[in-house]
């Protein structure tokens, strides 16, 4: 029974340390501005088309 124990006991902590990871990766050693550029993708063929028709839309 002790081998259950610690096993759930590492699978917690390397669950945990994992979901600290990708909160570090996405957080801290992403840009903000890699953020803004994705979030204004789906608008850019909308730009685009509204400057070929001179501003309009």
């Amino acid at each position: 029974m002790n081998i259950s124990i610690d096993a759930s006991s590492i699978m917690t902590v390397v669950s945990f340390l994992t979901f600290i990871g990708i909160l570090v990766w996405t957080f801290i050693l992403h840009r903000g501005s890699d953020f803004d550029a994705v979030a204004r993708a789906p608008f850019a063929d909308e730009e685009d088309r509204e400057k070929a028709e001179g501003g309009h839309v």
